[in-house]
Protein backbone atom coordinates (compact mmCIF):
# COMPACT_ATOMS: atom_id res chain seq x y z
CA UNK A 1 0.00 0.00 0.00
CA UNK A 2 1.49 3.43 -0.88
CA UNK A 3 2.11 6.17 1.66
CA UNK A 4 -0.94 8.24 2.13
CA UNK A 5 -0.34 12.35 0.87
CA UNK A 6 -2.47 14.86 0.78
CA UNK A 7 -2.10 15.52 -2.53
CA UNK A 8 -5.28 14.64 -5.15
CA UNK A 9 -4.83 13.26 -8.61
CA UNK A 10 -7.60 12.23 -11.30
CA UNK A 11 -6.38 9.07 -11.54
CA UNK A 12 -7.29 8.62 -7.80
CA UNK A 13 -10.69 9.35 -8.48
CA UNK A 14 -13.45 6.65 -7.79
CA UNK A 15 -10.28 4.56 -5.43
CA UNK A 16 -11.21 3.78 -2.33
CA UNK A 17 -8.75 5.52 -0.20
CA UNK A 18 -7.72 4.63 3.82
CA UNK A 19 -8.64 7.30 5.78
CA UNK A 20 -6.72 7.58 9.42
CA UNK A 21 -8.79 9.41 12.04
CA UNK A 22 -7.35 9.46 15.44
CA UNK A 23 -10.27 8.93 18.13
CA UNK A 24 -9.20 11.64 20.18
CA UNK A 25 -11.71 12.94 22.66
CA UNK A 26 -12.11 16.66 23.21
CA UNK A 27 -12.39 16.23 26.99
CA UNK A 28 -10.01 15.07 29.19
CA UNK A 29 -9.94 14.06 33.07
CA UNK A 30 -9.18 17.12 34.11
CA UNK A 31 -12.74 18.47 32.03
CA UNK A 32 -14.97 15.63 33.70
CA UNK A 33 -13.68 16.82 36.94
CA UNK A 34 -14.57 20.45 36.54
CA UNK A 35 -17.89 19.24 34.98
CA UNK A 36 -18.97 17.52 38.42
CA UNK A 37 -17.92 20.25 40.44
CA UNK A 38 -19.77 22.69 38.78
CA UNK A 39 -22.68 20.43 38.80
CA UNK A 40 -22.05 19.90 42.62
CA UNK A 41 -22.48 23.45 42.79
CA UNK A 42 -25.42 24.14 41.34
CA UNK A 43 -26.85 20.86 43.22
CA UNK A 44 -26.34 22.97 46.71
CA UNK A 45 -27.69 26.07 44.98
CA UNK A 46 -30.87 24.15 44.90
CA UNK A 47 -30.80 22.76 47.67
CA UNK A 48 -30.23 25.45 49.99
CA UNK A 49 -33.33 27.03 48.22
CA UNK A 50 -35.59 24.08 49.20
CA UNK A 51 -38.16 25.20 52.00
CA UNK A 52 -41.23 26.28 53.24
CA UNK A 53 -43.94 28.33 51.08
CA UNK A 54 -45.21 31.39 51.91
CA UNK A 55 -48.07 29.92 53.28
CA UNK A 56 -46.63 27.11 55.02
CA UNK A 57 -47.22 26.53 58.92
CA UNK A 58 -45.87 23.48 60.21
CA UNK A 59 -46.54 21.68 56.81
CA UNK A 60 -49.49 22.39 56.21
CA UNK A 61 -50.74 25.21 53.86
CA UNK A 62 -52.56 27.76 56.05
CA UNK A 63 -53.91 30.75 53.65
CA UNK A 64 -54.42 33.19 57.40
CA UNK A 65 -50.53 33.00 57.86
CA UNK A 66 -47.72 34.43 56.03
CA UNK A 67 -43.93 32.87 56.52
CA UNK A 68 -40.78 35.58 56.46
CA UNK A 69 -38.58 32.54 55.63
CA UNK A 70 -39.07 32.62 52.37
CA UNK A 71 -36.61 35.97 52.25
CA UNK A 72 -34.25 34.73 54.45
CA UNK A 73 -30.05 35.26 53.12
CA UNK A 74 -29.66 31.21 52.53
CA UNK A 75 -33.10 31.37 49.95
CA UNK A 76 -32.54 34.74 48.04
CA UNK A 77 -28.66 35.24 48.37
CA UNK A 78 -26.58 32.26 49.04
CA UNK A 79 -28.48 29.52 46.64
CA UNK A 80 -28.52 31.84 43.58
CA UNK A 81 -24.63 32.38 43.83
CA UNK A 82 -23.71 28.80 44.19
CA UNK A 83 -26.00 28.15 41.32
CA UNK A 84 -24.61 31.08 38.92
CA UNK A 85 -20.74 29.61 40.57
CA UNK A 86 -22.15 26.44 39.18
CA UNK A 87 -22.65 27.80 35.72
CA UNK A 88 -19.45 29.66 35.60
CA UNK A 89 -17.62 26.42 35.91
CA UNK A 90 -19.61 24.75 34.10
CA UNK A 91 -18.43 26.76 31.26
CA UNK A 92 -14.78 27.11 32.54
CA UNK A 93 -14.66 23.41 32.04
CA UNK A 94 -16.13 22.90 28.70
CA UNK A 95 -14.00 26.03 27.18
CA UNK A 96 -10.94 24.13 28.97
CA UNK A 97 -8.28 22.56 27.22
CA UNK A 98 -6.53 19.30 27.75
Amino acid sequence: MSKKTNKFAASDFGKETEVTQENTFYFGQQNFRWMLIGLAFIVVGFLLMMGADANTVDGKFDPNSWNDGIFSIRRIRIAPLFIVIGFAIEVYAILKRK
